[in-house]
């Protein structure tokens, strides 16, 4: 088990929060029964962020410079994009693939390996005919993980949008 300097009840799921250096380098899905009390200043924000998407996911609160995401340039690439797909809308494999000039299973392979889910929100990209995978998962608790981010921002995985806002064909 990793060492963990909070960790955080939600009701999708127990979150983990790992971090080095007092920045966030990674959110995991834990089976745990008590949680832990944030243990520096860095978790406290991120554990605040957390509490203030539950209540409303549209809220302003940026906790991306607090991050540290370790990955390939191409894995960097993939969650600078995703990071700019409002809530409540999202965006294909493929529209995401497109403007990235790269494949549908090249992004899905980079938000299979996004340490930070949630903050780097990978569950707004869907497939062109549904929700799609998560955590590299198509069916059982991560599905229902994904659907209830998406039902809790609004989103409507079966009809995806660019993060413009404009309806997609």
């Amino acid at each position: 088990m990793r060492d963990y300097q909070a960790s955080i009840k939600t009701p999708f799921a127990h979150l983990g929060l790992c971090f080095v250096d007092n920045r966030l380098t990674g959110v995991d899905f834990i089976d745990a029964d008590t949680e832990i009390a944030p243990r520096n200043q860095a978790a406290i924000r991120v554990c605040r962020w957390i509490e203030q998407y539950l209540n409303d996911p549209t809220a302003d609160v940026d906790v991306v410079g607090q991050c540290s995401n370790e990955g390939t340039p191409f894995q960097k690439k993939v969650w600078d994009e995703l990071r700019k797909i409002p809530p409540g809308e999202v965006v294909t494999y493929g529209e995401l693939a497109k403007k990235l000039g790269t494949s549908a299973r090249a992004v899905g392979n980079a938000c299979r390996k996004n340490p930070l889910p949630l903050v780097v929100p990978c569950h707004r990209v869907v497939s062109a005919t549904g929700i799609g995978g998560f955590a590299g998962n198509t069916q059982g608790d991560w599905i229902r993980i994904k659907s209830w981010l998406l039902q809790h921002e609004g989103a409507n995985a079966l009809n995806p949008h660019r993060a413009s806002g404009d309806a997609k064909d």
